[in-house]
């Protein structure tokens, strides 16, 4: 047994935070969360996760910038992590966006519960 999949979720607001913290732990998931994309990188840096939840718009770093320091890691077991963006303001860019960026996927919010799940699901089946 290998254990539980780790997910690091970087989300500035609290409250998507502690929801999305409900519902993958509920699935057993492992999860910590983090305020910017600075706090991505240190936690990289020091940790192994099977996935990043990444807000596109936080403080410090974005989620975009956050996400192609992500891809250019040396690391290539880290550079290739599945990179799920979560956004209010998707139709500010276009999935073609998402993908240069070298995100995998992206959820909209208000978040779906359900999809969010499904989606975690799907990327690390």
């Amino acid at each position: 047994m290998t254990g539980n999949k780790k997910v690091l979720v970087a989300e500035d607001s609290s409250v998507i935070i502690n929801l999305t913290k409900n519902v993958l732990m509920f699935e057993n998931y492992d999860i910590v969360a983090v305020k910017n994309g600075k706090q991505v990188l240190d936690r990289l840096a020091v940790e192994d996760f099977d996935m990043i939840l990444m807000d596109i718009n936080m403080p410090v770093m974005d989620g975009i910038e956050c996400t192609k320091a992500v891809r250019a890691l040396e690391d290539k077991q880290k550079a290739n992590i599945p990179i799920v963006a979560i956004t209010g303001n998707y139709k500010n860019y276009t999935m073609d966006d998402f993908k240069k960026a070298g995100l995998n996927d992206y959820i909209q919010k208000p978040l779906d519960y359900d999809l969010l799940l499904a989606t975690v699901k799907k990327h690390l089946s």
